[in-house]
């Protein structure tokens, strides 16, 4: 028996190829629409960007301070106007001033909110440049403590938790109101230095309507590390150590704290040095360096010191290293404007640096002093 064929005979394979062949350029005349490309990755938030570090070499000391090959690591990005880094637990901590927060980057994580707001707590839009908080920095026993800033007080965080109970530790001197806190540094003996120029205000100038004190201050706080959890300011013993200085601002200890350095930002850019008396105050200012004259970006911000002696300090064009004389060693050319700087790492060789929009950092040879020192 015959078998039965189809009465659509089927096309061979050549005869398809034919069609398509002919088929394609009328479709390309008619207007084919285009594939969309496939969606590209988003920026990893934890990225590191690695350039080699540009700096200007002072004096050959320098050579015993940054090493060969040296690489500018950025570590974070997309910020306003950072400050105050702290590294703590496992993270490290700052200030976002103009969103009126303290963040904290965690390696291989990246930023995360600590705490918003961190300064200025009115309902209404603060109508200043920074809302937020400054400088911060450890005590003795851990806890974070912080420059309120547009908060106008200093305040400790009685555990690492955005949760935790504050303590304001000072709030007002002689009955008046301070101005802004911005940088502070704990002496082995448990008092609290800290600067109080206004730039928390919201004009950031003395005729600011707000501002109850003349002066500019530098101030200290005796037995900061033992006021109990929760209880008011000692606000009697508050003690005023520098009022001549129109802009203090960064603040540190020299090793073995025999001097505590203090910058001024404006309108004069400069550093000065104070022998540290055994009651606390402070006696013989001295004029470390003076950079008024150099026109770049920056000036005299937060400071931090290594086991060395050397100093180094946010300043036109970046951070400035000076060593425990004043003589400038090098400068560490940051591409925005530095604010602040702390250190990190096993051996506190690693200085992270807050600049502008940017957290960066750089190893270096010697290491820091630690944020506290030892009796």
């Amino acid at each position: 028996m015959k078998e039965k064929t189809d009465s659509h005979p089927t096309l061979s394979s050549h005869w398809l190829l034919v069609l398509l062949a002919l088929a394609l350029p009328c479709a390309l005349a008619l207007g084919c629409k285009k594939a969309a490309p496939p969606p590209q990755p988003a920026e990893n938030p934890a990225a590191i960007v690695s350039t080699p570090l540009k700096f200007e070499r002072l004096d050959p000391a320098a050579d015993k301070i940054i090493p060969a090959g040296a690489q500018l690591e950025r570590v974070a990005t997309g910020f306003t106007w950072t400050e105050g880094p702290i590294w703590a637990g496992d993270a490290l901590y700052f200030a976002e001033i103009t969103s009126n927060s303290i963040r904290s980057w965690t390696p291989g994580q990246g930023v995360s909110i600590f705490l918003q707001p961190s300064g200025y707590k009115g309902s209404a839009p603060y109508g200043g440049p920074e809302s937020g908080s400054n400088g911060m920095t450890l005590d003795a026993n851990g806890r974070l403590t912080v420059a309120g800033h547009a908060q106008r007080d200093v305040y400790r965080f009685e555990s690492l938790s955005p949760t935790a109970q504050i303590t304001i530790l000072a709030d007002s001197y002689q009955g008046k109101r301070l101005n802004s806190p911005n940088d502070l540094v704990y002496r082995s003996d448990g008092s609290l230095y800290f600067t109080d120029p206004p730039y928390g205000l919201r004009t950031q100038h003395d005729n600011d309507p707000e501002k109850q004190l003349k002066v500019n201050g530098v101030y200290r706080l005796p037995h900061a590390l033992d006021q109990a959890p929760g209880a008011p300011p000692d606000r009697v013993h508050l003690q005023l150590l520098i009022s001549n200085l129109p802009r203090p601002n960064g603040i540190a200890f020299s090793p073995g704290e025999k001097y505590l350095y203090v910058d001024n930002s404006e309108p004069k850019k400069q550093w000065w040095r104070y022998t540290v008396r055994p009651n606390g105050s402070l006696a013989d200012p001295k004029l470390l360096y003076d950079a008024t004259s150099d026109p770049r970006t920056g000036g005299p911000d937060g400071m931090k010191v290594d086991v060395e002696g050397n100093i180094y300090g946010a300043g036109p064009g970046g951070v400035w290293i000076f060593s425990p004389e004043g003589k400038p060693l090098a400068t560490l050319d940051i591409p925005t404007r530095v604010a602040n700087m702390n250190w990190a790492g096993p051996d506190r060789k690693t200085l992270y640096i807050t600049a502008s929009g940017n957290i960066y950092r750089v190893q270096l040879l010697i290491s820091g002093e630690p944020v506290v020192q030892s009796k």
